[in-house]
């Protein structure tokens, strides 16, 4: 359950056999990507929303850039950390050396072939990009075949699912089938919430108890089942909803049900306790903003408000504040250091909730604000991942400090 759990062996220090460090675990190059592509790939959306940059010819604009945030940045950091915390799982060898190298170059590729899109045949691109996905389910289920992590294959699942959802998305870029971008694009964000959903309350709970118990604090973050249970079932079942039917009613009841039961089972985690440590109380906060996106899907099905703000409280908020959160303490635990906070990581993580707060109100800002708001938000939001990178750039190219593999 926990990412940090070592398998209690002493192993070959990175870099033997003639391996750089940095393709020791795959949360060194896809994490560090993660930060760069995120601050390039908002920057550069910005500058195509203002007209200064021309944007690739792949379908709407708009949906270029809801698919290079997905299956780029997402997808990039969710791989990072799942072929990083299988093998701690499971005890079984992590994907190390060339083999993620080669990995981590279909994924470049897949990049350069969907900033080419336009000069290279639609069907080339999907091909390309197309395949990330399912390598990282077979790695995936690779490391769980024949281990008792039955409950793991739940999440491989989900990595086969972004994958069919990205193959639909190009689908209608080949012309094989019209209009499926925006459904599979809005069923790729739903499952990544699922995703959030699982593995933070499964991660969240125990990190922030060890924090306490470091601190002295005589409290324990508890989670109820039927409340996590709950919280995952209406949020899968959103995400199945909008693949059958029109967002409405139906949907926006599933949000909110979805959005009170994630604040229920964060009433037991002892958030408030969690200001001394920003490595915790970050993973609060990235929950925090599943609660409120679901609650504006909800309010924005219903007709109350603009379905965007709903929308970027979830991708911009939860997505890009829990991708922090995670990245800078796996970084710092599977490097040997103490789970400190280096100089500069804490503005990662109050940019990014700035930047997601301003996308979000430009969705409910009169007329005159809501340009100006977008852009502050992107230029604040691409900031914080710009900062990752600066910070965790040394972090992830040295090798473990302790002397470990990894």
């Amino acid at each position: 359950m926990a990412i940090q759990i070592q398998t209690g062996k002493r192993a070959t220090p990175a870099g033997a056999g003639g391996s750089h460090p940095f393709w020791g675990r795959a949360f060194r190059p896809f994490f560090l990507a993660t930060g760069v592509y995120g601050c390039l790939v908002v920057a550069a959306w910005s500058a195509i929303w203002r007209g200064v940059l021309r944007a690739p010819a792949w379908l709407a604009p708009t949906w270029w850039h809801g698919h290079e945030m997905l299956f780029g940045v997402v997808a990039a950091a969710v791989a990072g950390f799942l072929l990083t915390a299988a093998p701690v799982w499971t005890g079984r060898p992590a994907l190390r050396g060339r083999p993620l190298a080669a990995l981590f170059g279909l994924w470049v590729l897949g990049r350069i072939a969907m900033l080419a899109a336009g000069l290279l045949p639609a069907s080339i691109v999907a091909a390309i990009d197309v395949a990330f996905l399912p390598v990282v389910a077979g790695v995936l289920v690779r490391t769980l075949w024949r281990t008792d992590q039955r409950r793991n294959y739940g999440v491989v699942a989900l990595v086969g699912l972004l994958a069919l959802a990205n193959a639909a998305v190009h689908a209608q870029a080949i012309g094989n089938a019209p209009a499926s971008a925006p459904r599979a694009l809005r069923f790729a964000a739903d499952l990544v919430v699922v995703l959030i959903v699982v593995i933070g309350g499964r991660i969240t709970p125990p990190f922030t108890t060890n924090a306490l118990i470091r601190v002295g604090v005589d409290a324990r973050a508890s989670s109820r089942p039927s409340l996590d249970r709950l919280a995952v079932a209406a949020v899968a079942l959103l995400a199945g909803w909008g693949l059958v039917a029109p967002r409405g009613v139906a949907s926006g009841i599933l949000a909110a049900v979805g959005g009170v039961a994630v604040a229920a089972r964060m009433a037991g985690w002892q958030t408030l306790e969690t200001w001394r440590d920003a490595l915790v109380w970050s993973l609060h906060a990235g929950m925090a903003w599943v609660a409120v996106g679901l609650v504006l899907v909800a309010a924005g099905d219903l007709g109350s408000i603009s379905a965007s703000a709903g929308l970027h409280a979830l991708t911009a908020g939860a997505m890009g504040s829990m991708i922090l959160a995670v990245m800078t303490r796996v970084s710092l635990g599977h490097t040997g250091r103490p789970l400190v906070l280096p100089s500069g990581a804490v503005g990662s993580y109050v940019l990014v909730h700035a930047g997601a707060a301003a996308r979000v109100l430009s969705a409910l800002a009169p007329p005159r604000l809501q340009a100006p708001l977008l852009l502050v938000g992107g230029m604040l939001w691409a900031t914080a991942f710009g900062v990752f990178a600066i910070v965790y750039s040394t972090i992830l190219v040295r090798p473990r400090i302790d002397g470990q593999e990894g």
